[in-house]
């Protein structure tokens, strides 16, 4: 199992900048990427961005040129966000994708943390 804690959600004034940690904890080895996703009231969870374990990023279109995600080890996941705008507004969660064998049979595993609030606001 891989446990995820995240970090560093607050409340923000518009146009600032705000930075996500997320500490991976447990079988570590076996995660094979980490992304963040956000989820405002009433609404599907939604990818912010990912990474994969070879350093390829993938970002919503949404974020594209304002946040930032990266990996500093295996156990610390980042999303540098700037110019934060109101529609930013979310609870953010880390995600991470774990892949086990026990040959013939691979197992894929999908871990969340329990998020951390960003409220942009003036």
């Amino acid at each position: 199992q891989v446990q995820l804690v995240e970090s560093g959600g607050d409340l923000v004034q518009p146009g600032g900048s705000l930075r996500l940690s997320c500490t991976a904890s447990g079988s570590i080895f076996s995660i094979t990427s980490m992304g963040w996703y956000r989820q405002t009231p009433g609404n599907q969870r939604e990818l912010v961005a990912e990474i994969s374990s070879g350093g390829t990023t993938n970002y919503a279109d949404f974020v594209k040129g304002r946040f930032t995600i990266s990996r500093d080890n295996i156990k610390k996941l980042y999303l540098q966000m700037t110019s934060l705008e109101p529609r930013d507004t979310a609870k953010y969660y880390c995600n991470a994708r774990s892949k086990e064998v026990v040959a013939p049979t691979v197992y894929e595993y999908t871990h969340w943390g329990q998020g951390t609030q960003v409220t942009v606001s003036s």
